[in-house]
């Protein structure tokens, strides 16, 4: 049976209670990260535009890579989803800062999100 394991600390809800899901988990060679939205380091969600909101989530995946001796380099798939369509440009722009020349696999899908404010929620699998 492959090892599986929780990474990172417990996700604290608004009204404290602790939410039922982990930051990552880890699992036949490769580091599943949940849902990142634009949250700092503080807990508070940031609403500001969607370079701002994407720089966020992918300091927070960049964060959990980092925990476990990976870096964005290893990344190879990740799932987008975004709020506004016309937010792609954009978003692309600041998703290319950080992973320049390395291309991962990614999907890229318009939803809604659960908390009013967030534009963006990112996703990512690496490989150990």
């Amino acid at each position: 049976m492959t090892e599986k394991r929780r990474v990172g600390k417990e996700i604290a809800l608004p009204d404290g209670s602790i939410a039922p899901l982990s930051a990552a988990y880890a699992a036949a060679g490769f580091l599943f990260t949940s849902g990142q939205l634009a949250f700092d380091e503080a807990g508070k969600l940031h609403t500001g535009d969607i370079a701002d909101q994407t720089r966020l989530c992918l300091e927070n995946i960049r964060r959990l890579l980092k925990g476990e001796g990976l870096s964005l380099q290893d990344v190879v798939k990740v799932t987008i989803w975004l709020t506004d369509p016309a937010d792609f440009s954009g978003f692309n722009a600041t998703y290319s800062e950080f992973f320049g020349e390395h291309r991962p696999a990614r999907s890229t899908v318009r939803s809604d999100l659960m908390l009013p404010g967030a534009k963006v929620e990112i996703e990512a699998i690496a490989a150990y």
